[in-house]
């Protein structure tokens, strides 16, 4: 990100004035004559003692700073918010209370967050596959901003109750105001119209506007990120309980594991089990914690047998752990989603061995590259692949739990139709 600053350091203007004066190696006195103000406004701006900076002194900073862009636009935020920030108000709104600890995204959460509070993106859609985790990680955001930056979080669960009313529209904006605000749209996929949000970023000038979605629309102005499953670990890792504990994916199958079974211990005879079974399952978190669900009356080794025979028939415990459903219904709903040429093109890619990179995409596709590798976005954004650097760039895998599916016959329509 910009810098590497983190979300603490960089929300107070007078912070980020220094870090943007430092960053290009001027010192107080040197940036005060290009901006043609004193040596002391600097001083006691970077300080915290100037609380209200003036728009006009915020345009000379930002010009002689040479900021253009996102970053010009996220150093006049800031100046905003600190100067709303002073104003009498009453206390934020919090987010929704998290049910469950969040395993494995530290990245995510860091990248999402300076994306909204330090770069200046106020349209964000997280896109990934049923039971990835991207209302979790979401929340995770939502708690970071209210708690560090004070900002207000309005939490609408769009899957229930779609669509805002005119009327509603218009509490809402009366409500979120001038104060910075994050609005989350969970579930939004269908019935998003972009002159809502338009009509909501004119109103409220610190609002920004983060959504989930397992299929994102296209939003002018609007950025999508592709919500990955956790990391997955190699079989060199197998017989390692320390290196394997590590793994994004492992880790979350321990925290649910342990508990259920308290004082539970990855053993040396057990790993490879615990290893397999997250490769099986992808590191979905959904899946993963429908597996531990089973562990009371399961080991990882009876559970990875179980899964050997059909992993899209492990239905959710009797005693509901999570409320999850079956493990196939997420993908069987993204794969009906599928254009057919998507569809071919995954298949095709599924009944290769190993990974493989956007050009070997479009000469097994036939088709003409731009539709191939759009093709490849597309199975990207749905979650059925995940990508990773490599030495000759970017390169991707077909979930395990995809290529199952299509060298099972009959197991699609199961899917398909599984609640």
């Amino acid at each position: 990100m910009d810098g590497g600053q983190s979300l603490q350091s960089t929300t107070g203007f007078g912070e980020l004035l220094r870090i943007r004066r430092e960053r290009i190696g001027l010192t107080q006195q040197v940036l005060a004559d290009h901006a043609t103000l004193s040596v002391r406004a600097i001083r006691d701006m970077e300080s915290g003692r100037v609380q209200r900076p003036r728009q006009e002194t915020v345009r000379l900073l930002a010009d002689a700073l040479r900021l253009e862009g996102r970053s010009r636009s996220a150093f006049e935020a800031a100046a905003r918010r600190q100067t709303l920030a002073e104003e009498p108000r009453d206390e934020p709104t919090a987010p929704p209370v998290a049910r469950g600890a969040i395993v494995g995204r530290d990245l995510e959460v860091e990248v999402l967050a300076e994306a909204l509070a330090v770069h200046g993106d106020r349209l964000i859609t997280v896109a990934g596959l049923g039971g990835v985790g991207k209302t979790r990680l979401v929340l995770e955001v939502a708690q970071r901003l209210h708690l560090t930056a004070g900002w207000s979080v309005r939490w609408i669960d769009w899957a229930r109750l779609p669509g805002l009313s005119p009327e509603r529209r218009a509490d809402l904006s009366r409500s979120i105001g001038t104060r910075p605000t994050l609005l989350v749209l969970d579930g939004a996929e269908t019935g998003l119209e972009a002159t809502l949000l338009d009509e909501l970023f004119q109103r409220c000038p610190g609002l920004c506007v983060l959504i989930t979605a397992r299929v994102p629309q296209a939003l002018p102005g609007g950025q999508v990120i592709p919500l990955a499953p956790l990391p997955t670990p190699g079989p060199e890792l197998d017989h390692d309980p320390v290196a394997l504990a590590e793994v994004g994916a492992v880790r979350l199958l321990l925290s649910h594991l342990r508990r259920l079974r308290p004082g539970y211990r990855l053993e040396p005879e057990e790993a490879p089990a615990v290893a397999a079974l997250c490769r099986q399952l992808d590191g979905l978190p959904g899946a993963l914690e429908l597996a531990a669900g089973w562990s009371t009356v399961l080991s990882p080794r009876q559970l990875v047998a179980r899964l050997a025979d059909g992993p899209f028939h492990l239905a959710p415990p009797p005693a509901a752990f999570g409320g999850r459903g079956d493990v196939g219904a997420a993908l069987g709903a993204a794969l009906d989603r599928l254009t057919l040429g998507q569809r071919d093109l995954l298949e095709r890619l599924a009944a290769e061995p190993g990974d493989w990179s956007g050009e070997d995409a479009v000469e097994l596709s036939g088709r003409p590259p731009q539709e191939s590798l759009a093709a490849v976005h597309e199975l990207l954004a749905s979650g059925l692949i995940r990508s990773f650097p490599a030495r000759d760039g970017v390169r991707f895998t077909v979930l395990n739990l995809c290529r199952r599916l299509f060298g099972a016959a009959g197991a699609y329509p199961v899917l398909a139709t599984a609640s």
